[in-house]
């Protein structure tokens, strides 16, 4: 069977520039070059969103902020820092931002593990000897810092008794887990939130580092990030500049007074502004996509990958509904510190919330759109997570922002073209270096003719090859647009060097499918 005359061309062209094989790695990429100025204009519903939940939710005041590459593009505030004095807030404004710290204790003991100074799976008794012999079943798994930072050590959710121990030093916790812990589950078996691991998790860090949780985190994250407003004891921020926490009750504000930092505060005792704040949004934004580029962060670009994996499955919620009232089923998971889930259009989101007596917030990233957003706000466990969802949501829906593209690899241009010469008469491609040697031990030669010949017959002259789409380094599928029909082609290439083709499927299809 003959090729038209446009596959020879094209084929013969592709093939001298590809004549030379570079493996070199090429990051996903943004196609859109105006994506700021796209997303501009719904500002002003932005603020809007977030000025209305706030006054619905009566927050005595509030503080916003949206983040795209590496920068903080638009935030906005509201209200006051305290009802009594009505001083305004500000982006300077320190709110405490309760379970948002739990990302930083995660980081600090990711950042120790890198340097080799403890394991992920080290048993948390090794550190915390008043823990040894506790556990709920005589086969019970030795509880692991992973478990401590998956909420997966066996211990029951504890918000509202947690809350309260901010304060607590360093002995008063040992003395709770000598007097003996019960526990929810076995370890390792399942999600539940623990504030008590993450404090287990700054004692960790004391131990390991020599500084408390508090002193490290500040020296070798904050610092690096020029988190210049951060702290963990109130009485160190200036009180124009701290948001005072509020209780709504009978239809009034009464004042919530902050507690003292102590080793609770690990798990949730951060104060910080959005300004400051904005900046670990960034870092963790550019950790995305892998690259060549030199490291210069507090931790590594792939450890802060690292914190956005679905580590300890949480669930499925198939009915859930975005803010617009769309219903998309999206599953949920904890990672290192922070929350992940992926909704039915594919959309990764990474954050977490946090909520004391006194305060409420909430921040979230899309990795793959290089944006995310924070919100905070001075009254009892204020609702924050929803409108940071509408919020995130309506930019990437308005201004209709897509997420990084994958270029293909070299490799896989490489082996696209050399395929396509071969086909649809498969000439000579037993001889070829191009298959891996499963290849035609899986897929017979002359059922590979057969049926290439009898699909490219059914679809006419070739009228036009579409770009490689790749699905990774060594995957991709290309469309080849003909007169009565598409051919869609999928391969896969070995990890070997040279990279071989292990596996072929071809299809033809309606035109627009």
């Amino acid at each position: 069977m003959k090729k038209n005359y446009f596959l020879l061309v094209y084929l013969f062209i592709s093939i001298i520039s590809f004549s030379q094989t570079n493996q070199s790695y090429k990051p996903p990429f943004f196609k859109d070059n105006n994506r700021l100025e796209k997303i501009k204009p719904f500002f002003p519903i932005i603020e809007k969103i977030y000025r209305e939940h706030a006054e619905k939710n009566h927050f005595p005041g509030y503080s916003f902020g949206v983040v795209m590459d590496g920068s903080l593009v638009f935030s906005g505030t509201g209200g006051y820092t305290d009802v009594v004095s009505k001083n305004q807030v500000n982006n300077q404004t320190m709110f405490r931002i309760a379970s948002m710290s739990k990302s930083f204790t995660a980081m600090a003991i990711l950042k120790l593990r890198d340097e080799g100074k403890l394991r992920l799976d080290d048993a948390v008794e090794n550190y915390i000897p008043e823990l040894r012999n506790q556990q709920l079943t005589k086969d019970a798994p030795t509880i692991t810092i992973r478990d401590l930072m998956t909420h997966s050590a066996g211990f029951p959710q504890d918000d509202p008794w947690a809350d309260r121990q901010l304060a607590d030093t360093e002995e008063e916790l040992l003395d709770v887990i000598k007097k003996g812990l019960h526990f929810s589950n076995v370890p390792g078996l399942r999600y539940e939130y623990s504030n008590l691991g993450f404090t287990m998790l700054g004692y960790i860090i004391h131990k390991v580092s020599g500084k408390p949780y508090s002193t490290y985190i500040k020296e070798n994250i904050w610092q690096p990030l020029g988190m210049s407003q951060a702290e963990w004891e109130f009485s160190k921020v200036p009180a124009s500049q701290l948001a005072k926490g509020h209780r709504w009750i009978n239809n009034q504000w009464i004042d919530e007074p902050l507690l003292h930092d102590g080793i609770y505060g690990s798990m949730g005792g951060m104060i910080t502004s959005m300004e400051s704040f904005s900046k670990y949004i960034a870092f963790h934004l550019n950790a995305w996509p892998p690259s060549n580029t030199d490291d210069v962060g507090p931790v590594k670009r792939s450890t802060v990958r690292e914190m956005h994996q679905p580590w300890r499955y949480g669930g499925l919620n198939a009915q859930y509904r975005y803010p617009n009232g769309r219903t998309c089923a999206t599953a949920s998971a904890y990672t290192y510190g922070l929350r992940w889930t992926n909704d039915c259009e594919g959309r990764t989101a990474v954050g977490h919330s946090g909520g004391l007596p006194g305060f409420g917030s909430n921040w979230l990233i899309l990795p793959e759109y290089g944006i995310g957003v924070a919100f905070f706000a001075n009254v009892t466990y204020a609702p924050t997570a929803d409108p940071n969802i509408q919020v995130l949501d309506t930019l990437v829906r308005a201004a209709q922002l897509e997420p990084r593209v994958l270029p293909p690899s070299d490799v896989l241009l490489k082996a696209q073209k050399e395929l396509l010469f071969l086909l649809p008469d498969w000439k000579n491609a037993a001889n070829s270096s191009l298959f891996a040697e499963n290849f035609f031990l899986d897929k017979p030669i002359q059922d590979l003719i057969k049926e290439c010949r009898d699909i490219f017959n059914a679809a006419g002259n070739i009228i036009h090859v579409d770009d490689i789409v790749p699905l990774n380094q060594l995957r991709g599928q290309v469309t080849l647009r003909c007169e009565n029909g598409d051919i869609q082609i999928f391969f896969t290439l070995t990890p070997t060097n040279p990279a071989q083709i292990q596996d072929f499927r071809i299809r033809r299809v309606q035109r627009g499918r």
